[in-house]
C-alpha cells in the first residue's frame, strides 16, 4: 500500500473522512445534554430515563471498543469504518423517531455499537496509511478538528433543539453519513492485519464485552445508587469474572482478539498510563465545569457549552504542529510538560466560582487548560500509536480509546464523591463552589502525575545519528537494536567479538 504524505490531496481527504466519522460520535456524545429537558417535557418523564439516554451510548460504546479495533484489524480499518458509519446513520435516524423515552434508549445503544466500530478505525486507518514522518502531525489535524467537533456539539445542539427539534440532532447525522461514506469509498485506502486469521475470538469478544459493560454499569450506577447496591456489586462481580475470563482465553487462543504482546513494549504500556491519568482529570473537570457555570455562575447551558470554545480554537491552530514538533524532538518533553500545563489551568479554575465576569475568573484557566492540552494530546495519541506494532493498529487504537474513556468514567463516578458532591449537594450554590475547588484541585494533582509519570517512562526513539552510531557499534545486531529503542523492549546483548 502507498503511503501518503500529509500535503497531499489524498491525504487530506483520508484527514477529512475520518475526522468526520469520529467527529459523528463525538458529537452525539456531547449534543444530547443540551436536549435533554426538551426530551423529558416531550415524553413527561422523569430523569432517571434521560440519564440512560446519555449512559446507554457511553455503555455500549466502551464495552464494543476492543471488538470494533480487532474487527478492523482483521477483516479491514476501511471497512468496518464505513460499516460504523452506516450503522450509527441508521441507529440516528431510529432516535429521531423513537415514539417514547425506552425506544430512544435501545436506539442510543445501537449508536453507541456504530460508534465503537468506526471510532478505532478512524485513528488506525492514518497510523496505517501516512508516511512514518507525517503520521503525528496527520494525528495531530485529527486532534485539533476532533475537539472542535466536541466543542461544536453543545452549540450546533443549542441551535437545532432551539430551531426546529430535538430530534434534528440525530437527523442531522444522516446527510453527514453520506458525506463520510463517498469520500472514503474513493479516497481511503484499505489496510488490515496479515497475520491474524478471518475468523473472530467469540469467547474473547463476548468476555471482554461482558467486562467492559460490568465495569462500565457499576461504575454509573454506584455513583447515583449507592457503591453497596444490589445491582452494583452484582455488575461489579460479573466484571471481575469476566476480566479473569477474558484473560485467560486471549493467552490461549491461536489469534486473540486483544494480543497480550502489544503490552510487551514498555512504551505502550507507560502511554496508556499517562493517557488514564490526563483523561481521567480531562473527565472530571469537563463534567463538573458546566455544572458549576449553570448552576454558580448563572450561565444558560449554550453560554456554558461556549465557555470551553477557546480550548478548542487553540488545539485546532496547533495540534498539527505539537505533532510535527514531537516527531523532530520525540514525545518525552511534550508529554511531561504538557500535563503539567493542563494541571495549571485546572488549578486556575478554582476561580470560576468566585464571580460571573468570564473574561476575569474563567478565560485566563480555559486559556492555560487549552495551551497544555494542544502540547500533550497529539504526542500522546501518536506515541500509543507508534509504540504498537503497525499491524496492531486498530487494537492499540481501540486500547487507547477505551483507556481514556474509561479513566473518564472513572472520574465522573468518583470526583463528586472525593469532593463531597454527593446526593443533592449540587443544588446548593455554596456547597457546588466549595466541592468544585475540590474537585479541580484533586484532578490537577491527577494530571501532574501523569507528566512526571511521562517523564520518568516514555523515551525518544533513537535520532538518525544514533542509529548510524548503532550500525557501527553493533553491527548484525543493528536491526533488532534499533526497534529496541522504538517500541521499548529489552535490547539484545552485543556481540562485540563478531
Amino acid at each position: 500500500m502507498e503511503e501518503l504524505g500529509y500535503s497531499t490531496a489524498k491525504g487530506r481527504w483520508v484527514i477529512a473522512a475520518t475526522v468526520l466519522g469520529s467527529g459523528m460520535a463525538t458529537i452525539d456524545a456531547t449534543v444530547v445534554g443540551i436536549a435533554l429537558r426538551p426530551m423529558g417535557r416531550e415524553f413527561h418523564t422523569p430523569l432517571g430515563p434521560l440519564q440512560w439516554v446519555v449512559t446507554g451510548y457511553t455503555l455500549t460504546l466502551s464495552a464494543f471498543l476492543l471488538l470494533g479495533g480487532s474487527l478492523g484489524d482483521r477483516f479491514g480499518r476501511k471497512r468496518i469504518f464505513m460499516i460504523g458509519i452506516t450503522w450509527f446513520a441508521i441507529a440516528s435516524a431510529l432516535c429521531g423517531i423513537a415514539p417514547n423515552p425506552s425506544v430512544l434508549i435501545l436506539m442510543r445503544c445501537l449508536q453507541g455499537v456504530g460508534g465503537a466500530l468506526l471510532t478505532p478505525g478512524s485513528l488506525a486507518i492514518l497510523q496505517a496509511s501516512f508516511a512514518p514522518e507525517d503520521r503525528a502531525r496527520a494525528i495531530g489535524a485529527w486532534s485539533g478538528l476532533g475537539g472542535l467537533a466536541a466543542a461544536a456539539g453543545p452549540v450546533l445542539g443549542g441551535y437545532l433543539v432551539s430551531a426546529a427539534s430535538w430530534r434534528w440532532i440525530f437527523f442531522i447525522n444522516i446527510p453527514l453519513a453520506f458525506f463520510v461514506l463517498s469520500v472514503s469509498a474513493r479516497h481511503v485506502p484499505e489496510s488490515h492485519d496479515p497475520s491474524t486469521t478471518r475468523g473472530i475470538d467469540v469467547p474473547g469478544a463476548v468476555s471482554g464485552v461482558l467486562a467492559l459493560a460490568g465495569m462500565t454499569y457499576a461504575l454509573i450506577q454506584g455513583s447515583s445508587e449507592g457503591w453497596g447496591h444490589p445491582a452494583v456489586l452484582v455488575s461489579a462481580g460479573i466484571a471481575v469474572v469476566a476480566i479473569s475470563v477474558f484473560a485467560f482465553v486471549e493467552r490461549s487462543v491461536d489469534s486473540p482478539m486483544l494480543p497480550f504482546d502489544v503490552f510487551k513494549s514498555r512504551q505502550f504500556s507507560a502511554t496508556n498510563a499517562v493517557t488514564f491519568a490526563v483523561y481521567g482529570a480531562l473527565g472530571g473537570a469537563f463534567f463538573l465545569i458546566p455544572i458549576v457555570l449553570q448552576g454558580v455562575s448563572h450561565y444558560s447551558p449554550l453560554e456554558s457549552g461556549i465557555a470551553l470554545m477557546p480550548i478548542t480554537v487553540i488545539m485546532l491552530v496547533f495540534s498539527a504542529r505539537s505533532g510535527r514538533l514531537a516527531t523532530r524532538i520525540g514525545p518525552r518533553l511534550q508529554m511531561s510538560v504538557g500535563p503539567l500545563v493542563v494541571a495549571g489551568g485546572m488549578a486556575l479554575l478554582v476561580r470560576a466560582v468566585s464571580g460571573s465576569n468570564y473574561v476575569e475568573y474563567v478565560l485566563p484557566a480555559v486559556l492555560v487548560f487549552g495551551v497544555g492540552l494542544a502540547v500533550v494530546v497529539a504526542p500522546l495519541t501518536a506515541t500509543a500509536m507508534d509504540s504498537a506494532p503497525a499491524e496492531h493498529a486498530g487494537v492499540a487504537s481501540a486500547v487507547n480509546n477505551d483507556v481514556a474513556r474509561v479513566a473518564g468514567l472513572v472520574a465522573v463516578a468518583i470526583l463528586p464523591w472525593l469532593s463531597g458532591l454527593t446526593g443533592r449537594a449540587y443544588l446548593h450554590p455554596h456547597q457546588l463552589s466549595s466541592g468544585f475547588r475540590t474537585a479541580v484541585l484533586i484532578s490537577s494533582a491527577a494530571c501532574a502525575l501523569g507528566g512526571a509519570l511521562a517523564a520518568i517512562a516514555i523515551r525518544n526513539p533513537p535520532t538518525a545519528a544514533e542509529e548510524k552510531v548503532a550500525l557501527v557499534e553493533v553491527g548484525p545486531w543493528v536491526r533488532s537494536s534499533t526497534e529496541c529503542l522504538h517500541c521499548g523492549l529489552d535490547a539484545p546483548p552485543l556481540n562485540r567479538s563478531a
